[in-house]
């Protein structure tokens, strides 16, 4: 049994495959959501098009790996969600469908929303380096020391 939430839709983006991850994640348990649309009853309305996307190119082989999208679960709380979009195929290899492995990112999100907000408003200049020397991080007292 995995512990990732794993859902998974048909070639017309009913859900046919919801796990109890799935279920703990967002609350809906699988005879809730089997059968439905993913995208048109679960995703937000600013995420339907990308969401929709993702699928569909999975269903033409195009897998996606690490698309960020928000989630609300049926209590109404938004989550972030990381996605990795697989093609699903029967036995003769023929696309059945698109299986998808999520994993929730709100916290890792609001940690680094945390961080970000703690550097710009340092009383002390803060600037960060990449591994090429290139600045990747510069805070606001940084901006009016120097520019």
């Amino acid at each position: 049994t995995a512990n990732a939430p794993i859902f998974g839709v048909d070639t017309q983006g009913a859900v046919n495959v919801w796990n109890k991850n799935a279920h703990k994640l967002v609350g809906y348990t699988p005879e809730e959501v089997m059968g439905r649309s993913l995208v048109q009853e679960f995703i937000t309305e600013d995420f339907k098009k990308p969401v929709q996307a993702v699928l569909d190119q999975a269903l033409h082989g195009d897998e996606t790996a690490n698309f960020e999208f928000p989630l609300v679960t049926k209590a109404g709380v938004r989550l972030d969600v990381l996605l990795n979009a697989t093609t699903r195929r029967d036995e003769q290899g023929n696309v059945i469908g698109v299986v998808g492995i999520g994993q929730d990112i709100t916290g890792r999100l609001a940690q680094e929303r945390e961080y970000t907000r703690l550097i710009d408003t340092a009383n002390a200049p803060i600037f960060g380096v990449d591994t090429l020397g290139r600045v990747n991080v510069w805070n606001k007292c940084a901006m009016r020391l120097i520019g």
